[in-house]
């Protein structure tokens, strides 16, 4: 999974799957997902169940997203069966442990990104010029993040709230200290917090 600048979540199916035939009967389709630390007791550890309708993805964001944060599947995506799909997010459920359940909205997982067209447009450009000038710096701070995990730690995406940053399968996520809707603000948000380490 991936996600559009707004959090939508991405996908990546074959049209030979089981799954996306019966998307393409029943739009109607839950995503769960967990915390992922494979440590101590699953059912005491935090996931969300993400409700909605999966329909193929209209946008220019969702391919370049996708394959940002999963290189490999490139050789996939080229493919004729292999389609990108989005989760049109209607409600959630989330679970944070024992006696921790609640509901959630839309609005309470969705940001507004209606007001950061530069930032969207220009996302692919200003993560490749982060990722060339602040890739020892991002790694500095990704490392003493995840716990000493070192390695080529790069920027795989930028929306209104935050920055995503992955190596190999794990994910990190930097949240900003308010909104950015342009390429500058991010920017300076970012280093700002990168300064910071």
């Amino acid at each position: 999974m991936a996600t559009e600048p707004d959090g939508a979540p991405i996908l990546l199916l074959s049209k030979l799957a089981l799954h996306t035939k019966n998307i393409e009967g029943d739009a109607r389709a839950s995503l769960l997902i967990e915390e992922g630390s494979g440590r101590g007791d699953p059912l005491a550890g935090s996931r969300v169940t993400l409700t909605g309708r999966v329909q193929p993805a209209l946008s220019n964001t969702a391919r370049r997203r996708f394959l940002a944060v999963h290189p490999t599947a490139a050789g996939y995506a080229h493919f004729a069966d292999f389609s990108f799909f989005v989760l049109h997010l209607e409600r959630a459920h989330f679970v944070g442990g024992f006696g921790r359940i609640f509901p959630l909205d839309r609005g309470d997982i969705l940001i507004g990104t209606s007001a950061a067209d530069d930032l969207v447009s220009t996302e692919p450009e200003l993560i490749a010029s982060i990722n060339r000038d602040e890739a020892e710096r991002i790694g500095r701070l990704a490392e003493r993040l995840c716990g000493g995990r070192s390695g080529a730690w790069r920027l795989t995406g930028i929306d209104p709230h935050g920055c995503d940053l992955a190596l190999g399968a794990e994910r990190l996520r930097l949240d900003f200290p308010e909104p950015a809707t342009t390429a500058d603000t991010a920017r300076r948000m970012l280093s700002d917090i990168l300064e910071r380490e």
